[in-house]
């Protein structure tokens, strides 16, 4: 199989789909591997090291959409990629379909097999391709916050951690799975006053029994919700509904309450946000003020620290890459797991949280395969 790497081309996006290390294990499985010309750039890989690993160099986007089998990317398609793709071709990259009427229709139109690496799931229940980019941003949402906290970013002018003599900042984490823990995990590491609010009990103990102390859990409610946010000086909104579109938890209603110059960081701006008042930002304009709470809705956070993030990324999507390059459609026909990942195929919407969010018909994955 030729499998293509296309350089990412989102707003500050310097990720890419795969690394040197990750071309030699396609290419010792018998694969072609087409990387465009400068795709490792962001990472500071050239195109020579690519070619040492054993990769072809396209001079272009259109030679690796056009010439591979298998596409690998980091982020979601742009309008001018996935009018490029096409039926037989399988796209293996982030999508998150639920809140992206237009991609999700230009992948129905292609014709293409599209694997979204955040429905991925493992034998323990829980997301492998999805979790290295979570505790990325969950630690980024963090330095995020406490930057935007600065006088000169518009924030209260909080110190994160504080100084003796004076408190430290309050920060409310909301969720309590991957990326609220690698945030708590941050904010109690630079000396923050943390909260973390969930409704999963058990997972509330396990966070109590982690942290020893150092963060203060609470069970999830509206009357926590209004009391917590009123008090915070940062608010990261954690939560994931595996493939559809984030609940919308903290209402502009209950910004009115909350401290001038607090900020909100919505980790869960790629599902839509976990905010009313969220919309995507980007690296280059990341906050806004909105009833005076400065808003972070960066869509790629990850895409800020570029060489950790695709390392991380390639450690995590590298084995079922294989699998699909190695197998074709027969890997999502008899690997439950890596066909828990296929969103569209062939202009089906294979799962279902997408088909609900979008209103569409939903054909099961198996079904779509035959």
């Amino acid at each position: 199989m030729r499998v293509g790497v296309p350089k990412e081309i989102k707003n500050s996006e310097f990720r890419v789909g795969l690394v040197p290390g990750s071309v030699r294990e396609y290419v010792a499985n018998g694969h072609d591997v087409l990387v465009e010309k400068g795709a490792g750039a962001g990472i500071k890989v050239s195109d020579g090291d690519y070619e040492a690993a054993g990769a072809k160099i396209a001079p272009d986007a259109r030679t690796v959409f056009e010439t591979s089998d298998m596409i690998v990317k980091v982020k979601e398609p742009q309008a001018s990629e996935w009018v490029q793709l096409r039926e037989g071709q399988i796209l293996y990259t982030y999508l998150h379909l639920a809140p992206d009427p237009d991609q999700s229709r230009g992948l129905i139109e292609s014709g293409v097999t599209a694997v979204a690496y955040e429905t991925v799931t493992d034998i323990y229940g829980g997301l492998p391709l999805l979790a290295p980019m979570s505790e990325v941003a969950g630690r980024l949402s963090i330095q995020a916050g406490a930057y935007a906290l600065t006088a000169h970013q518009g924030g209260r002018g909080l110190l994160m951690g504080g100084v003796p003599g004076v408190l430290p900042a309050k920060v409310l984490v909301i969720g309590g799975g991957v990326v609220g823990t690698h945030a708590a995990r941050m904010a109690v590491g630079l000396g923050a006053d943390v909260t973390i609010l969930d409704r999963s009990q058990h997972r509330l103990a396990e966070l109590d029994e982690l942290f020893e102390g150092r963060a203060k859990t609470r069970y999830s409610t509206f009357e926590a919700l209004d009391e917590e946010t009123d008090s915070a000086d940062v608010v990261v909104g954690a939560v994931l509904i595996p493939g559809a579109s984030a609940p919308k938890l903290v209402t502009r209603e209950m910004l009115k309450g909350m401290k001038e110059g607090a900020v909100l960081v919505d980790v869960a701006i790629d599902q839509g946000g976990c905010f009313e008042t969220s919309k995507a930002t980007t690296h280059e304009d990341p906050t806004y003020v909105v009833e005076g709470v400065l808003h972070y809705c960066v869509a790629n956070m990850p895409g800020a620290v570029p060489l950790t993030s695709s390392h991380a990324l390639n450690n995590a999507t590298l084995q079922y890459g294989l699998m699909l390059a190695n197998k074709g459609l027969d890997a999502l026909r008899h690997n439950e797991h890596l066909r828990n990942g296929l969103n569209v195929h062939r202009g089906k919407v294979t799962y279902k949280a997408v088909s609900e969010a979008l209103n569409v018909d939903f054909t099961p994955a198996l079904e779509a395969l035959k």
